[in-house]
């Protein structure tokens, strides 16, 4: 009997193509992600978000509250209320610094759900907040502590020039203004390069599970040849939720500024009019909330992306996942994770170099056999010219006076049954 192999229906498809992407693609994507997963990737954004916000909010307001309640028990104008005027502004300040890079690393946790979920889903996967989340687990503390870590050298940078333009400042101001003015756009592009360079490295920290300084070096590699295209993808999500949200908090002002108007037309600070602008401020900070809520998402989901369309361009992540949907697809259990299959490893050229053309650059030529490419053309060796033989010499008439006669040529024609060695006799 003859064994027919079993009938497997088509992969699912993700969300993005298991091939090297454009940029209108990866953009395009980056938006459409919220689709496939939305009471994950947007409820659970705007909920760490939102109690981020009001933790902050809360404990600033405490810190403030208690710190300048000390100005009752002082006299106004004297040197003491001047300093505890100081000292409370400072605590006030460095209150509101730290809470916001605590806020800032609960936001790098939704950065890591995001990442986990879009990975999976580029194979046709959705998982639970609760899957998803003993995902990130395990290198969560490593993912907060880069994001520490890069928030101080922001800091730290930022305090050096400060302190230097106040030293130049206090020598020569007009040469400290025109530095300063030269710092400022200079440190525009500078974000702008290493924030580019960076921005895989919680990707890598989150998919391929490596420490901080081995995720900075991986970002740097992979983004290599990718620059300008990712940096492209970051400016232009960048604008568009500035705008969006420019264009919707500009309705709440018009809307406070008419509230007061209406409730209190004389001016009069009333119970009414106050209440009227903090609705109208809690309502444009809603709707805050949800827009920083819907670009993280977006921001991280690109982040993704980008990785994925990094690795397939220089590691040949593709074809690994490929691989990955079909035996998952047709049963096959206990299969590796593709994302930790191949990295490192250098692909072949998609397409391969005309003859005695170098390769592309940053990929080092492979033999042809060693990952299935037709060999490189080379031309046929040329063959030596066959020159004809020349033909048998014709012997000369015989029977002309004074000319003897001559042998028969082997190739005239004996009589009929005459044997080879009777030619000459039956010709004579």
């Amino acid at each position: 009997m003859t064994a027919y192999p079993a009938w497997t229906p088509a992969s699912r498809p993700g969300i993005i193509p298991l091939h090297p992407l454009s940029f209108g693609t990866i953009l395009g994507r980056s938006f459409a992600a919220l689709r496939q997963n939305p009471r994950v990737l947007l409820g659970f954004a705007l909920l760490v978000q939102t109690v981020g916000y009001l933790v902050v909010l809360a404990a600033v307001g405490g810190i403030a509250i208690a710190s300048f309640s000390r100005l009752d028990t002082v006299r106004p104008g004297t040197e003491e209320f001047d300093q505890i005027t100081a000292g409370s502004v400072a605590i006030t300040l460095v209150a509101g610094l730290v809470l916001g890079l605590a806020a800032g690393a609960l936001g790098v946790i939704v950065q890591g759900i995001v990442v986990t979920e879009v990975s999976h889903a580029a194979v046709a996967e959705k998982l639970s907040l609760g899957a998803l989340w003993r995902r990130v687990r395990p290198v969560a503390l490593r993912l907060i502590g880069y994001a520490f870590l890069v928030a101080l050298a922001v800091l730290a940078v930022i305090a050096i020039v400060v302190a230097l333009l106040f030293a130049i400042g206090m020598a020569a101001p007009p040469a400290a203004i025109g530095l300063a003015v030269l710092v400022f756009f200079a440190a525009l592009p500078l974000s702008l390069w290493l924030s580019t360079k960076l921005l895989l490295a919680p990707a890598a920290i989150i998919i391929e599970r490596a420490t901080i300084r081995a995720a900075v070096v991986r970002a740097w590699t992979l983004v290599r040849g990718r620059f300008w295209s990712t940096l492209g993808i970051i400016v232009v999500i960048s604008l568009v939720f500035g705008a969006v949200a420019q264009v919707v908090t500009l309705p709440f002002s018009f809307l406070s500024a008419g509230l007061s108007s209406i409730i209190a037309p004389t001016g009069a600070p009333d119970a009414a009019a106050v209440i009227g602008m903090i609705v109208t401020l809690l309502l444009a900070q809603a709707v805050t909330l949800l827009i920083q809520s819907v670009a993280v998402v977006v921001q991280s989901t690109a982040t993704a992306i980008v990785y994925i369309d990094c690795r397939m361009r220089r590691e040949g992540l593709d074809l690994d996942l490929l691989s990955y949907v079909e035996k998952r697809d047709a049963g096959t259990a206990d299969l590796p994770d593709p994302y930790l299959v191949g990295i490192g490893r250098l692909a072949a050229p998609r397409f391969p170099a005309p003859y005695g053309a170098p390769p592309y650059p940053g990929v080092p030529s492979y033999p042809a056999a060693s990952h299935g490419a037709p060999p490189r053309y080379a031309p046929p060796p040329t063959a030596p010219r066959r020159t004809p033989a020349a033909p048998p010499s014709v012997p000369p008439y015989a029977g002309g006076p004074g000319v003897p006669p001559a042998p028969p040529h082997p190739t005239q024609w004996a009589a009929p049954g005459a044997a080879p060695d009777d030619r000459g006799a039956s010709a004579s």
